[in-house]
């Protein structure tokens, strides 16, 4: 006698993975929008008698760490989280790209029909600044949850499969966003308005919402057929708010969470001056620096997928993360030495870090699965993503603010307007410092692994 197995959508090759090119379209443009204004702290520097923003270093700061304000001072991430788990992936979500579009619309705003400078009005932010960063921060809750949700639907999806080879492409089509922001925001910029980019990342988040909801479709039909006592359209009787001591009490957990924090600050704070760090530092024209830092997200397109495969077919996952953390430091390092300040060396650069930021989420995304149940992963990615934003948004605050009290170092006239020249060492060594924690943590994590049995050690791929 043989018991029939149940073939489900998630079963389906073809299935499974058209859902995760829909999820990771929507995420790319999340991306797109997040560093849409990454490259234009130049031209936002501009004063204004000059026809342009005026914007301080510590302005764009400001605007940078604008994006925790919710989610970390108001804890909409690790609410988001909850909510997650208690009604599933497909309302979540598209509230989540609903919040989206609403942020994208008060930003753009904003910088087109809100006249630039005049008086302070909250926080040392005049009237332009702060409704820029208000949209930017309503915004921010949509994509972080939007990120958690993704992350939950791919595990869910591809659970005893490609787990990781799987997350890897997610993260590296979203990075495709990024690069895409970094190369084309300035040429939109400049050619056209600085407002432009932002508009462009408007509709094409209206289109990532239209995504979702074809993704939608398809995980209800999932759900009909496995008819799982803990479905995406979440379960009460499966999830309880107790339950989130088992990830509170998870040291591999927390050093997960500290690991990240820890790693993107010394990335995503750091490709928000990565453009005007080619400008200063290696003399590239403005208008061809976002280039450069895009190499980084280009590179993710091709490399996060392959470190993923590895994971998913031979394990190895700690090892992964520390060997990242090492070329995270290395790379800072470089950037932050007075020697070979050309731009086919600072692409060089580029190309290791791209490397490091390959190698740690291809491996740290599918670690956690590994150390906390599925019916709870909505909140602890959440709680990940929480720990992560304090470092998304105050270490940008940081950099402006040093850039602007210790690095000026005169001014210098580019096409015909006069900016502020800046000296980026100090900056460099600063992310840097955050490099060599990760390592320390990573290590740990190993560590921890070995005592523990998390798994990260081992293949994802059950055969």
């Amino acid at each position: 006698m043989t018991t029939a197995i149940k073939q489900t959508l998630r079963d389906s090759w073809a299935a499974r993975w058209t859902a995760l090119i829909i999820v990771s379209f929507t995420m790319m443009w999340g991306y797109f929008l997040t560093d849409a204004m990454s490259p234009l702290m130049d031209m936002l520097g501009i004063s204004i008698e000059q026809g342009g923003m005026g914007w301080s270093a510590s302005d764009f700061g400001n605007f940078n760490w604008a994006y925790m304000w919710f989610n970390v001072f108001f804890f909409a991430l690790l609410f988001g989280g909850i909510i997650l788990d208690k009604i599933g992936v497909r309302l979540t979500g598209i509230a989540s790209c609903l919040f989206m579009v609403a942020g994208a619309c008060i930003k753009y705003y904003a910088v087109e029909f809100i006249e630039p400078g005049g008086e302070a009005i909250f926080l040392g932010l005049n009237k332009q600044v702060l409704t820029a960063c208000v949209g930017y921060a309503i915004f921010a809750v949509g994509t972080e949850n939007c990120g958690i949700t993704v992350t939950k639907v791919i595990a869910r999806w591809f659970r005893g499969y490609e787990t990781a080879l799987a997350m890897g492409i997610q993260v590296a089509v979203a990075r495709l966003g990024t690069a895409l922001a970094l190369a084309v925001g300035p040429i939109l910029a400049k050619n056209f308005q600085v407002s432009t980019p932002l508009l462009l990342a408007l509709v094409l988040l209206v289109v990532g919402l239209l995504a979702y909801l074809v993704f939608c479709v398809m995980d209800s039909r999932l759900d009909k057929q496995e008819g799982e006592a803990v479905s995406s359209e979440g379960d009460d009787e499966t999830f309880k708010l107790g339950d989130l001591t088992i990830i509170l009490k998870s040291k591999g957990f927390w050093l997960i969470a500290l690991l990240c924090l820890c790693f993107y600050s010394a990335v995503f704070p750091f490709l928000k001056y990565a453009t005007s760090l080619m400008i200063n530092k290696y003399n590239v024209d403005p208008t061809l620096a976002g280039f450069l830092p895009s190499i980084l997200p280009f590179g993710n397109l091709l490399m996060t997928p392959i470190f993923g495969g590895i994971y998913d077919k031979y394990g190895k996952g700690a090892t992964i993360m520390v060997i990242g953390s090492v070329l995270l430091i290395l790379v800072h390092l470089l950037f932050a030495m007075p020697l070979l300040n050309y731009w086919w060396f600072a692409a060089i650069i580029m190309v290791l870090l791209g490397v490091a930021f390959s190698l740690v989420p291809s491996a740290m995304w599918p670690s956690v699965p590994k150390i906390i149940p599925l019916r709870l992963l909505g909140s602890a990615y959440a709680l990940i993503f929480w720990v992560q934003n304090i470092g998304l948004g105050s270490v940008p605050l940081l950099i402006g603010n040093v850039l602007s009290e210790y690095c000026i170092v005169g001014t210098v006239v580019r096409d015909g307007n006069e900016v502020i020249q800046y000296d980026y060492t100090l900056p460099m060594l600063i992310f840097a410092m955050f490099g060599v924690i990760a390592l320390g943590l990573a290590l740990w994590l190993k560590y921890e692994d070995g005592k523990k049995g998390y798994g990260l050690e081992k293949a994802n791929i059950v055969k």
